[in-house]
């Protein structure tokens, strides 16, 4: 019903607004313009009390709202920039830290490259110590054996040397008498 009401009425409005052209002079002999100007504000009139009457909460709604999303919308604007700067903070700082981090990164590589350096130059003398110790004992060992071969080597020759000279030295007899003067001995122990 409101439908058909507010068509009547719209209806009514452009009827008059015709009926007003169709009633000015047609010779445009005696034409005023002031008198045109009044009939233009009073068309514009009507036409703004119709917009007004049937549109105009309509109108104030949409506007009301408009500015209700307009003032919504700057201030998510505002949050995200604030986040935006504090995100921007936090990655200069980090930037910051990461010079922090990598210096701090290659002084604990440099230590413990140094640290190993040390501990390989320790190794490397114990073991240098270690080999030079063998090598002695291993020398001290050599030696040894050698002096006893020799010495077994001059035993056995001083023998040979004494069992010859006693062999010319001693005769047939006195080779008897003492293989049993020995006898004896063994005899009796």
């Amino acid at each position: 019903m409101k439908k058909f009401k507010t068509v009547g009425l719209v209806t009514a409005a452009l009827v008059l607004c015709a009926a007003i052209a169709f009633a000015s002079d047609g010779e445009g002999g005696g034409h005023n313009k002031w008198l045109d100007l009044l009939y233009r504000f009073i068309n514009f009139g009507i036409v703004a009390f119709l917009v007004y009457k049937f549109a105009g909460k309509r109108i104030a709604d949409m506007l009301t709202g408009r500015t209700k999303q307009i003032e919504t919308d700057l201030a998510d604007l505002d949050e995200r920039k604030d986040d935006a700067e504090k995100r921007l903070l936090e990655v200069e700082a980090s930037i910051a830290n990461l010079e922090a981090e990598k210096a701090k990164i290659l002084a604990d590589a440099k230590a413990q490259g140094e640290a190993m350096r040390q501990a390989i130059i320790e190794k490397a003398e114990a073991q240098a110590v270690q080999i030079k110790a063998q090598a002695e004992v291993s020398a001290a060992q050599e030696a040894k054996l050698a002096i006893d071969a020799i010495r077994e080597e001059l035993a056995e020759k001083i023998v040979a040397a004494a069992e010859d000279m006693v062999k010319k030295q001693l005769k047939k007899k006195d080779h008897e008498d003492l293989v049993n003067e020995y006898l004896k001995k063994v005899v009796l122990n």
